[in-house]
């Protein structure tokens, strides 16, 4: 895993974002949930290096029996889940250094608290260190990692290809983990590859966000937050800004996970 150190940022896009990212692919409504732009403080944490591989999940799976579930979506542009797809077969080839995919929110939950089944002494306390997803906002200020432009590595969306795997340079499927450059935090794929699954549930704007590094909660019931965009998905959605959010019990072949812990 990698220390992310404590610090501040302002969270969410500014108008001229929004403006850019509205006429680069998007829409004013598909962006419009991020902002209020808030200030936001955060105690240390850290965050895997890399998204959950496929070999991660199969070594819970093999130890667990846990079940692949009642199918996965072959896109996120119509939920229409798919009995033959899963994890084990997503519909194209992967390695186990790929980032696994087809997992639900209640999944990574699953390989999460499997996770913390591991943990023992006194650091195995929800104050000193357990196993989760990261927030929202943690996962944007990992990902920024000190900047304020559009993208970790700059304003330049004709740059992703050096930075990211996305729609324009994936060959249609994931690559493994790591074969892109890291972020300044020395995270590798924070945006791209998979979308990451967060903590938090959605709310379709920032005005009652927490500002201290806190998931936003609303009961079970509530879309969670996925962050990062994808290997299917174009380039405007690679920003640090982006937000999706989806039931927590959807799976695609776009959707992945990375796993933070607080640090004692």
């Amino acid at each position: 895993m990698v220390v992310i150190p404590a610090g501040g940022f302002t969270m969410g896009s500014s108008a001229a974002e929004k403006s850019w990212a509205a006429s680069n692919g998007g829409s004013r409504e598909s962006v419009a949930d991020e902002a209020p732009q808030h200030e936001v403080s955060l105690k240390p944490f850290a965050l895997t290096k890399y998204d959950v591989t496929r070999g991660e999940y199969a070594a819970f799976v093999r130890e667990t029996g846990y079940p692949p579930g009642d199918g996965c979506g072959p896109d996120s542009f119509k939920w229409d889940k798919q009995p033959g797809v899963s994890w084990q077969n997503p519909g194209f080839p992967q390695t186990d250094r790929d980032p696994v995919v087809c997992v639900s929110w209640r999944d990574a939950q699953a390989y999460i608290s499997w996770l913390n089944g591991k943990v023992r002494g006194p650091a195995s306390t929800p104050a000193n260190g357990l196993y989760r997803l990261p927030s929202e906002s943690e996962w944007e200020y990992a990902t920024r990692a000190g900047t304020t432009t559009r993208f970790w590595w700059g304003d330049d969306d004709g740059a992703a290809g050096d930075h990211a795997w996305y729609k324009g340079n994936s060959d249609g499927h994931t690559q493994p983990v790591g074969s892109k450059p890291p972020n300044r935090f020395g995270l590798y794929d924070a945006v791209g590859n998979v979308w990451q699954w967060t903590e938090d549930c959605y709310a379709d704007s920032y005005a009652a966000a927490p500002t201290d590094g806190s998931a936003a909660e609303a009961g079970d019931a509530c879309l969670r937050v996925d962050r990062g965009g994808s290997w299917l998905y174009p380039a405007w959605l690679l920003r640090s800004a982006t937000r999706e959010r989806n039931p927590a019990d959807f799976r695609d072949r776009i959707m992945g996970f990375r796993v933070a812990r607080g640090i004692p």
